[in-house]
């Protein structure tokens, strides 16, 4: 198996399922470095004052927000690391949705999960309930310092998981602005009737070996040439989890049966919670909003 990245465990009701996140997708591309064509020598990054020009050394770097234009709020590094979200390795279910209502532009990066330290029975357990009844899992979990919104979806025989950007992240479409041409065209039949007709003869299956990336196939062809014919530069180089235990499943129909039981008597008690009158909301001045940059 892929080496795992994060080991934790998917938890729902009572139940954990000891699984672990292996990466889905690999970055390729042609990795290039920034060289003095004067003197062939590595050239870096630095940091510079951008009113002096002049490198500013790290310990005299600190972190800011801009509050206002212009104004910033500094913030320490035990500050931003107390809003750290704490590490449960859980992978937190909350709700299972329908498959077909999480919108395309909140689909991030997608993981494969594969099941660890005994927890195969109850990990197929969830994949076959999950397909059979079209739902994906939308979870919480904390990787690296960082919680993310995700869904758990079956894919043939494992489950994947997938990061989904925050709402707050995903524009809404009617940032485009689509005119009525758009939203209600005035199309003919034959119009139609010929682009689905054109739509029929360009379709094919999906063969994912004839996609190919042809920008670095061609850069390294260029490179291994160049290298053959002795065009090559000498550079000279400059040298200079905690893990959550969770116990092993011994009887799962008792586990889901009191995880059920106990889903039942929270929303009994919620039902029979007497309402209660609002209190008068004492008004307070309102803080100056920030303003964001479009991205």
């Amino acid at each position: 198996m892929a080496r795992a990245i994060w080991k934790g465990a998917i938890s729902f009701g009572l139940v954990h399922i000891p699984v672990a996140l292996v990466s889905a997708t690999s970055s390729q591309g042609v990795d290039f470095d920034w060289l003095d064509k004067r003197s062939m020598d590595p050239v870096g990054y630095k940091r510079v004052n951008k009113v002096t020009g002049k490198e500013v050394d790290s310990e005299h770097i600190v972190k800011g927000v801009q509050y206002e234009k212009g104004r910033y709020v500094v913030l320490s590094e035990d500050e931003i690391r107390s809003a750290h979200p704490k590490s449960t390795q859980t992978i937190e279910i909350f709700s299972f949705v329908d498959s077909s209502k999480i919108p395309l532009p909140n689909i991030d990066t997608p993981y494969y999960l594969a099941p660890d330290r005994r927890g195969g029975k109850v990990y197929a357990l969830l994949r076959e309930a999950l397909r059979q009844t079209d739902k994906v899992a939308l979870a919480r979990v904390v990787l690296h310092t960082r919680q993310y919104l995700t869904a758990l979806m079956p894919l043939e025989d494992a489950l994947v998981l997938v990061k989904l950007r925050w709402p707050a992240q995903v524009r809404s479409l009617e940032s485009l602005e689509l005119d009525s041409e758009v939203k209600k065209p005035s199309l003919s039949k034959p119009e139609l009737d010929m682009a689905k007709r054109l739509i029929d003869d360009m379709s094919a299956d999906w063969q994912p070996a004839d996609y190919l990336d042809t920008f670095e196939e061609q850069i390294m062809a260029l490179v291994d040439k160049k290298a053959h014919e002795g065009k090559i530069e000498d550079v000279e180089t400059i040298e200079g989890q905690e893990q959550r235990q969770s116990a092993d499943v011994i009887d799962l129909t008792e586990l889901l049966k009191r995880s059920l039981a106990g889903r039942s008597t929270s929303k009994r008690a919620t039902a029979e919670k007497p309402a209660r009158t609002p209190a008068k909301a004492e008004k307070k001045p309102a803080a100056p909003r920030k303003t964001r940059k479009a991205s």
